[in-house]
């Protein structure tokens, strides 16, 4: 595994060690996901608050709740999820380089790029499609927890599936286009 910038990579290269120039639709992506992924951070201080009031309730005064459980997990899903596009924007996923971390740059470009055409973007597109159905019924239904005292909304955490595809196929257009940019020039 290497998560490591290799030291002869250029200044602009990221964890991968591929040097990859923006583009527009990259640097729109980008904008969207990095505010995605603040809001996501800050579900993070939330979900500790959350966090800390569920502990105090239960061991100072005797008193849990299921509904602040539910939302424990509930935060830390969605902030999960939401997470998910900004890790892989900025290239903080774990990546398996053994092998291409040896080949030469324009090779490592076209394993980038078919690795997002044939996978990354199939994977997304189809957990959208069965997510969407899924999703659609939860909200049809108005689910809710199954827990007495629990939420009322479960078709909202369950919109975050889908949601958290989307960002991360827009993350593969925006990962493609400045591959494909690379590879052929154009910005």
């Amino acid at each position: 595994m290497s998560t490591a910038v290799s030291p002869d990579a250029p200044s602009n290269a990221g964890a991968s060690g591929i040097a990859l120039p923006t583009t527009a639709l990259s640097r729109g992506i980008d904008r969207l996901i990095t505010g995605v992924g603040e809001f996501a951070s800050a579900l993070w201080t939330v979900l500790v608050l959350v966090i800390v009031v569920q502990v105090v309730a239960r061991y100072a005064f005797g008193k849990g709740s299921i509904m602040m459980e539910e939302l424990q997990w509930h935060l830390y899903a969605i902030g999960f999820m939401l997470g998910l596009s900004f890790t892989e924007m900025r290239e903080r996923n774990v990546r398996i380089d053994v092998l291409a971390e040896n080949f030469r740059p324009r090779t490592r470009l076209w394993i980038e790029l078919l690795g997002t055409l044939l996978l990354f973007l199939p994977f997304t597109l189809i957990v959208i499609w069965y997510g969407l159905p899924f999703t659609a019924t939860s909200w049809n239904l108005s689910e809710v927890s199954a827990a007495p005292g629990g939420l009322p909304y479960r078709w909202f955490i369950k919109s975050f599936i889908v949601s958290a595809f989307v960002l991360l196929a827009l993350v593969g257009l925006g990962r493609l286009s400045r591959v494909w940019a690379a590879l052929f020039g154009g910005r």
